[in-house]
């Protein structure tokens, strides 16, 4: 079989060696990017703050936007992938991811950047479910382990790349770009990707006839947004009655988008959420352990980065190489975490958010008395805390599959992972309101080092609290994981 052929799953072999292979790369690329992007924003942004004149809301908006808008497109992005074919929606998911990337880079104020942050989140939805397919229809089963394990280590790089490369373009100011380099550099990496993946991916398409859920997939993200609104805006709306009332038309919106999903369920097809996972004493475990772990993770990077340069004077260089411990961290256990997890899952699990608990409460020993923390103290702290996100991020939706049933597997895996970027988004709406809101509070001259040093404080408890919460969550789940399982 040809790159270019179509197949059904099951219905032809899939293609071998160096094709297999420069599929993989291509596929990788594209992820490479999505990863990428969800975390260098986080380093450049006080440099966007300072161009846009964007207040902390605006900026909270810029990096939830991505995050909450990817959560949203991910089951539809595989739904459509499985319909219209996987090859196919990766190129148009790709293709918009570029373009979406020029247009933040070009943005001229605060509102544009966010717009095109979700759209780029949109496009990445789209284009990130096709890599588990692509890689299935491309490899053997006895090498999609290798292949998958790739996906592995391309996550890892990319979080050790995000901060380190946001920090070297913005301080080095490549002809005159400054932070808008962090989204030209996708442009010719995409344009690459799509080049070579025009002859060597191949083509894939599942035999589900099945409906796209699209008025599902909107009622969800319309419920989502209305809840995180009033909740970053706090800060610039304070607590109106307008605010309960987004708050209320959220919870209803969300309450109607359960109705018509157990309606879809009832006349046979297939919805974005099936309410019947509900029931699944796992599956609500779950959701609720991974709400808890993620929500404290992209909310964390946004405040450490903005403290240590707003706060401690350091660049955005320093601020990457600062950061650079943490992820550094994860690969060391990450692999250790997915080869133990079919025998020790549910205690990888919670001695990972334990260990960032402790983490967090050693930066808070560090930052809280307002003093100049030194790189290597931060850098000892960081490095435990991604040993503990190492030990349990990769492994956490497969330990939540164990105790559910194998045909809802994949819809539950799919949620699993949608639900870890809203829990991401959720994090960032509410610490990150924390934080702004009381390093604005903390004096009325500029806060500088003290009153940055107050607000992480509070945040750094805050979720060192959630931590431990999952943690306690997690001793309802199931004592292993599951195999590996497209997500």
């Amino acid at each position: 079989m040809t790159a270019s052929q179509t197949s059904r799953e099951g219905a032809s072999a899939p293609i071998s060696g160096t094709g297999a292979s420069v599929a993989l790369l291509v596929v990788l690329f594209g992820s490479f990017m999505d990863l990428l992007d969800a975390t260098i924003v986080t380093v450049a942004a006080p440099a966007i703050a300072r161009d846009l004149g964007a207040g902390d809301a605006q900026i909270q908006w810029t990096i939830a936007a991505y995050v909450l808008a990817l959560g949203a497109g991910l089951i539809t992005g595989g739904r459509l992938g499985d319909q219209y074919g996987r090859k196919r929606l990766f190129t148009i998911g790709l293709t918009g991811f570029m373009l979406a990337s020029a247009l933040c880079a070009l943005a001229a104020d605060p509102g544009m950047l966010i717009g095109m942050r979700a759209a780029q989140g949109l496009t990445a939805g789209i284009m990130v479910p096709q890599v588990f397919g692509i890689i299935r229809a491309s490899f053997a089963p006895g090498e999609r382990a290798k292949a998958f394990g790739a996906y592995g280590a391309v996550q890892g790089l990319a979080s050790v790349a995000g901060p380190l490369l946001g920090g070297l373009l913005v301080d080095s100011d490549p002809f005159g770009l400054g932070w808008r380099t962090i989204f030209w550099i996708n442009v010719p990496v995409s344009i690459l990707a799509l080049t070579i993946g025009a002859k060597a991916l191949p083509e894939s398409r599942s035999t589900s006839t099945a409906r796209l859920d699209l008025l599902g997939a909107l009622l969800a993200a319309a419920g989502s947004v209305l809840l995180l609104l009033p909740i970053i805006q706090t800060e610039t709306w304070g607590w109106t009655w307008a605010s309960y009332a987004l708050l209320a038309a959220g919870i209803i919106v969300l309450a109607i988008f359960l109705a018509y999903e157990r309606r879809l369920t009832r006349r046979g097809n297939e919805p974005v959420f099936d309410p019947a996972l509900l029931r699944i004493r796992a599956f609500t475990i779950g959701l609720s352990a991974s709400v808890l772990f993620f929500g404290g993770i992209g909310s964390f990077f946004l405040t450490l980065s903005v403290y240590l340069q707003n706060g401690t004077d350091r660049t955005a260089w320093e601020t990457g190489l600062v950061i650079l411990p943490y992820a550094l961290g994860s690969i060391v256990t990450s692999g250790l975490g997915v080869a133990l997890a079919a025998k020790a899952g549910r205690a990888l699990l919670i001695t990972g958010s334990l260990t960032i608990a402790a983490s967090q409460l050693i930066l808070w020993a560090i930052v809280r008395d307002g003093t100049y923390p030194g790189y290597w103290q931060l850098a000892l702290a960081l490095f435990l805390g991604g040993l503990g996100l190492g030990l349990a991020a990769p492994i956490l939706v497969n330990v939540v599959l164990t105790g559910i049933p194998g045909r809802n597997a994949g819809a539950a895996g799919g949620v699993l992972s949608t639900v870890n970027q809203i829990g991401g988004a959720i994090g960032i709406a509410v610490l990150g309101t924390v934080f702004f809101t009381t390093v604005t509070g903390s004096t009325t001259d500029a806060p500088g080092l003290a009153g940055h040093g107050h607000a992480l404080s509070v945040v750094l408890v805050v979720s060192a609290a959630l931590y431990v919460m999952a943690a306690l969550v997690m001793l309802a789940l199931p004592k292993t994981a599951a195999e590996y399982v497209d997500q």
